[in-house]
């Protein structure tokens, strides 16, 4: 941002624009960390489960999401990372299209965190510390990820971070303040969802490997080179599927029933994802098919754990 940008005028922040800002269609990144964990309390746990509790959570949870999307817009546009010309859609690069005043994206994002937290209060109030633990160790790395001398994002560890907060210390959170108990299990539950997240931030540093090198970025995409980053993805996503129906098999075997029905849906949605070439031109449609592919796996996943209950019930 140079100097003249202090005195130049901008115009309203709208809430089609904040909406923009926010990213609705990376919510799945929030939404499937809940409901996975939403389906495995629902599952182990002998009480019901409140209702109320569940839309808080995620509520909490898109709000934390849409602050990670507005500090990302906010920080890469200060730092002149994002232009016109990197293969994005007009939605994904609001601040780049739009006469906004930066420093507007950056309250909006403050605002996302301070709505999230004012509701954390009633889960806190309900739940006990440890909701709140966790969720301060989401909002240091929320806002680490892409502030700082040396951002999160720029190392070749944003995948690992942001995998192992949003998918999994998010579910695990989730399920305490769902159940009161802290079960290390949904660790190991929310392991796709982990992935899932990982792959998300793969998708678009592999895509964005140029841009990034230009940018002084040192993504894991950036270090490995396009093909062997394509090839680490194509291997986690085999993984991914692979743990889901391990997982599956251990835990809630009756869900098995399910897993041919993922595998045949999600298929198509696997094949042109390992067909993209993951190159900036094909930007758009690689985050696309990573959130469709998300979608699929992450509803079905959450289906076999609940058909499982059923099953069980039923016997």
């Amino acid at each position: 941002m140079s100097a003249n940008d202090e005195f130049k005028e901008y115009g309203h922040l709208t809430v089609t624009l904040a909406l923009q800002l926010a990213a609705p269609h990376t919510w799945v990144a929030a939404i499937l960390p809940v409901l996975i964990a939403t389906c495995c309390a629902s599952v182990t746990s002998t009480s019901p489960l409140s209702v109320v509790m569940v839309c808080v959570l995620l509520v909490i949870c898109i709000l934390m999401q849409s602050a990670v999307n507005t500090f990302n817009d906010y920080f890469d546009y200060v730092s002149g990372s994002d232009s016109a010309d990197d293969n994005v859609e007009i939605t994904d690069a609001t601040l780049v299209y739009n006469n906004i005043n930066p420093k507007s994206a950056l309250a909006l994002a403050i605002a996302f965190l301070v709505a999230a937290f004012t509701l954390g209060l009633y889960v806190i109030y309900c739940a006990g510390w440890i909701p709140l633990a966790l969720g301060l160790i989401g909002a240091c790395v929320v806002v680490l990820y892409s502030a700082g001398k040396t951002p999160i994002s720029y190392l070749p560890i944003g995948e690992l971070v942001s995998g192992f907060v949003m998918g999994g210390l998010i579910p695990l959170a989730c399920y305490q303040a769902l159940t009161g108990e802290l079960n290390w299990f949904m660790l190991l539950w929310a392991l796709p969802t982990i992935f899932s997240v990982g792959l998300v931030m793969l998708t678009n540093n592999t895509c964005d490997i140029e841009k990034d090198v230009e940018s002084g970025r040192h993504t894991l995409s950036v270090f490995l080179k396009r093909e062997k980053a394509r090839k680490l993805y194509h291997g986690i996503l085999l993984v991914w599927i692979v743990t889901i129906v391990v997982l599956v098999g251990l835990f809630f075997t009756e869900g098995l029933i399910v897993i041919p029905f993922m595998l045949l849906a999600s298929y198509p949605l696997l094949k042109a994802l390992i067909s993209n070439p993951l190159a900036p031109k094909s930007r758009v449609g690689a985050m696309a098919q990573i959130c469709s592919v998300n979608i699929a796996l992450g509803s079905f996943y959450a289906a076999a754990i609940l058909a499982s209950s059923a099953c069980t019930l039923l016997m």
